[in-house]
């Protein structure tokens, strides 16, 4: 499952998630998977501990996930945000806007959806978001 970056398709980082509930009581470099209906205010309390958050799109009509993740950057998390799921290149500069610092697509979508099509999404994106890293203000 290719990952996209602004510079385009890299390769899955096999990351094992961890779901909300079996958060470790410590440690640090967790990889979050986030549901939709999350309360943010209480996954707040973990964000020293976390090094990704991932976040589901069921089907590309679904924003739940772009809301999720401006909430989650407003509460001040800066570590890496994923959206992963149904979503199109169409959709990548909101995304980016939003907080995501990348997008998980399935092997079958990227055949549908080439590294081509997302690049040319990325090269519309605002300059400011082009120079950001992952360091959100």
């Amino acid at each position: 499952m290719p990952l996209i970056t602004d510079t385009g398709f890299a390769p899955d980082d096999a990351i094992t998630l961890t779901p909300l509930d079996a958060l470790p009581e410590a440690g640090e470099g967790v990889a979050l998977d986030l549901p939709l209906d999350a309360d943010t205010e209480a996954v707040a309390a973990y964000f020293n501990r976390l090094d990704l958050i991932v976040i589901p799109f069921p089907n590309f009509g679904d924003g739940r996930g772009f809301s999720l993740a401006k909430r989650l950057r407003s509460l001040g998390y800066r570590g890496r945000l994923r959206a992963t799921g149904h979503l199109i290149p169409d959709q990548y500069a909101f995304a980016r806007f939003c907080g995501f610092d990348e997008v998980q697509i399935t092997d079958e979508q990227a055949e549908r959806q080439p590294e081509n099509q997302w690049t040319s999404a990325t090269r519309a994106l605002p300059p400011f978001l082009r120079r950001r890293v992952s360091g959100w203000v």
